[in-house]
């Protein structure tokens, strides 16, 4: 981590220094490609700050409580970095989920203020049980931090699993409260946090899943996302500057022509740019993803040379919790913000916030390729470096258990280097294979389940968690989507690369406004007129230079009259051949 004294003002300004990171219309809407109109310029009085630093925390100010939404009171009622600065967990943790349950304040620390700390309590589908979500810059995992969270989830038998998410990132499973005292500190003792990774806070930083072996990447990841990290967190020991927002915050850092980062689709993208012959990054706002509203990010007219990117992190984030809406939930994400006040007053006070009070307007051109054709890191592929490549395998809908993350670490540490990277498609690679071992590495049983090269139509699959573990899911999906995916594969042949992403419910974790076809959870209604399981079909979304998010093509399909929908829909759009069937010639 990150540690100069420049990157140290950052973190603890001497005002705030604790104790001891194209827009649509809703998803039924059409695409608008257009920039947001010009907003009336804001006055005096909407641009004062809505939070104010009180003994090293930022609290929202009296003046600005009217008309807040619960979780907003939720955070003023107690400090939730407090849980985690000043100790509050173990005393938590040392209670009963009934003593927990009896108080409304030890009830909100478990099912609210705990996600400051990486802790979602499964109040709905298992009660006591708690997801935890690390941070993972750049989806980077050594093998000794991939072993010990195999080790954390193994303890819990059948309720123990991990996920790999959509944003490089590791979510385990099980966990219980009295074992998250023991947990954190043996996180730290593998260089790992899950400090500031839920709710009204900055999610993981995002970058190239090839960085640093890419033959053809324009830059090396990981050293930013490290920087954005150790900002964001405090070099793991909390930063309340940032943990006050209005609500999540996605931020990523592009280094590759295949925009695997996803650039569109977060708060806050860098992308990499050259001005006046120095590189630097071009910045891209308010992209995201919500039940009302999805919208891709727009230009925000800034360059910032590299030493400035962590700085202007900071001024965004600083600008969006100071001014941003506390009010209705839907209408908190910074794209909000920026349609109030307008992108050239959004950036304004972005300025003001950076050390020299000023921006640079942005470079003419990104170094993006636009023509570049995005390529599958699925498989065997030689890195820039001499006699190494890099081995992506498929990890079905991102989900492993415990003896699988087990044998990842070994292959890692017997075939490469001790490094696994994660993917916002839920897959990992194994990089740094020596090219000599290759061949032993392929016969390895895991592969078998973690196939390199999956299907075409298994190899893009993505899910969210579903309502297997998600409260707020409306349907199951993981199970449901590889079981889909198995029975078209039945029915239709499909020689190019089709996207398919499932969501439990409208809160789109699972991506499918970018996805070529996207599954969203609803309840619908069978031929019979009863209530079943369902989803609304998604169609046309694009990820790369020509992004474009997609809209609804069908609504309320029953899940069990998904299949012929779906055969259709590749027959028809994606040139895919219908198969004979053993039924069919009989």
């Amino acid at each position: 981590m990150a540690s100069s004294s420049a990157l140290q003002r950052l973190l603890f300004p001497p005002s705030s220094r604790p104790h001891q990171p194209r827009r649509l219309r809703p998803p039924s809407a059409a695409l608008q490609t257009s920039t947001p109109a010009p907003a009336p310029k804001a006055d005096s009085d909407r641009l004062e700050a809505r939070v104010e630093e009180r003994e090293g925390y930022f609290v929202l100010k009296e003046k600005f409580r009217t008309g807040i939404n619960p979780q907003e009171k939720v955070k003023i009622e107690k400090e939730p970095m407090g849980l985690f600065m000043e100790g509050g967990i173990k005393d938590l943790a040392s209670l009963s989920m009934e003593e927990i349950d009896k108080s409304k304040h030890t009830k909100d620390d478990v099912d609210v203020r705990l996600k400051w700390l990486g802790l979602f309590h499964r109040r709905k589908h298992q009660y006591g049980r708690f997801m935890m979500r690390l941070k993972l810059p750049n989806g980077v995992s050594t093998s000794e931090q991939t072993r010990y969270l195999a080790s954390v989830i193994e303890k819990y038998g059948e309720d123990g699993c991990a996920d790999v998410t959509t944003r490089q990132n590791w979510q385990i499973r099980g966990v219980t409260l009295p074992d998250v005292p023991e947990i954190l500190d043996g996180l730290v003792s593998v260089g790992l946090t899950s400090l500031q990774s839920g709710m009204d806070n900055v999610r993981n930083p995002v970058g190239n899943p090839l960085a640093g072996i890419d033959p053809f990447e324009i830059v090396d990841t990981r050293p930013y996302n490290n920087l954005l990290s150790a900002f964001i967190t405090g070099n793991s020991k909390g930063n309340p500057t940032v943990t006050n927002l209005p609500r999540k915050w996605n931020v990523c850092v592009v280094g590759s022509h295949d925009l695997y980062e996803h650039p569109h689709i977060n708060d806050l993208a860098y992308m990499p740019a050259i001005k006046n012959g120095k590189f630097g990054f071009n910045m891209l706002v308010g992209g995201f993803f919500s039940p009302k509203r999805c919208a891709e990010a727009i230009p925000l007219d800034a360059w910032v040379p590299p030493e400035d990117l962590v700085a202007s992190c900071k001024a965004v984030l600083e600008a969006f919790r100071d001014l941003g809406n506390r009010g209705n939930r839907q209408k908190t994400r910074m794209m909000w913000l920026i349609d109030e006040l307008g992108v050239e007053a959004f950036k304004s006070e972005v300025a003001k916030r950076m050390p020299g009070g000023k921006l640079e307007s942005a470079a003419e051109e990104d170094l993006i390729d636009k023509k570049w054709e995005r390529r599958d890191y699925l498989g065997v592929h030689p890195q820039k470096q001499a006699g190494l490549s890099f081995v992506g395998l498929h990890v079905p809908v991102g989900r492993l258990q415990a003896s699988d993350m087990f044998e990842l670490a070994r292959l890692a540490d017997q075939y490469g280097s001790g490094e696994l990277r994660l993917t916002v498609e839920q897959n990992v690679i194994i990089p740094n294979v020596k090219n000599s071992d290759l061949d032993s590495l392929l016969k390895e049983p895991l592969l078998e389940k973690f196939s390199p090269e999956p299907s075409i139509l298994m190899r893009t699959l993505v899910s969210c968690t579903g309502s297997q573990f998600c409260g707020q899911a409306i349907i199951e999906t993981k199970a449901r989507a590889l079981k889909v995916t198995e029975e078209v594969e039945r029915h239709v042949s499909v020689d190019r690369t089709v996207r398919m992403h499932w969501t439990g419910c409208p809160n789109t974790c699972g991506q499918v406004q970018v996805a070529d076809i996207g599954f969203m959870g609803t309840m619908t209604r069978d031929t019979n007129g009863k209530v079943c399981e369902g989803v609304d079909v998604f169609l046309g979304g694009r990820i790369g230079s020509d992004s474009h998010l997609g809209d609804i093509y069908k609504k309320g399909v029953p899940c069990k009259d998904l299949v012929p929908v779906v055969v259709d829909i590749l027959v028809e759009k994606f040139g895919a051949v219908r198969r004979v069937t053993e039924e069919e010639e009989e």
